[in-house]
This record gives structure tokens, sequence and C-alpha cells, in this order.
């Protein structure tokens, strides 16, 4: 009876073992949890950034004003009989 009780201790031990610091432990799954919480997040700011370059790439593709402003800003472009004032600090 007495070994009985010792093994049944013991294989009581070694799933707690498992349970508390072995593969796939609580503090593991803990662990998962957070790096799941991250990548959510991460996943969240590059879909807002796909988003905005969906629209921005829509605005593109409908009009010559968004170009125009690009070639503008980026590029330095003017207009035709327009005049371009260079202030130098």
């Amino acid at each position: 009876m007495k070994t009985l009780a010792v093994i049944l201790l013991g294989l009581l031990l070694l799933t707690h073992y498992r349970l508390w610091f072995g593969a796939g432990s609580y503090a593991n799954a803990q662990q998962l949890q957070r790096q799941v919480e991250a990548q959510r997040t991460v996943n969240e700011q590059l879909s807002q950034r796909n988003q905005a370059l969906a629209a921005e790439v829509a605005d593109l593709k409908q009009g010559l004003e968004a170009i125009e402003e690009r070639a503008r800003l980026e590029l330095g472009f003017i207009k035709r009989n327009e005049v371009f004032y260079q202030i130098v600090d």
C-alpha cells in the first residue's frame, strides 16, 4: 500500500512539475500570450499604414492634384509662367 502511495505521489509531482516548469507550462503560456499581444499591436500599426498607403495610391490614380502636389513638394517642380522664389537663411 505504501508503494502505491509513493508511486501516486511521484506521478502527481511529475505532472505538477510539467504544469509549472515544463514545455507548455503556465509560465510559457503567459509568455506566448504577451508575444501574441505585442504582435497584434504591430499588426494594427502596419494595417493603419497599409490603409494610408492604399488611400494615397487611390488618390494618385484618380486626380492630377495629388500628382502635382507630390511633384512640387518632392521634386521642386513649378508650372509655366510661375515665378519661383528661394529664400536662403
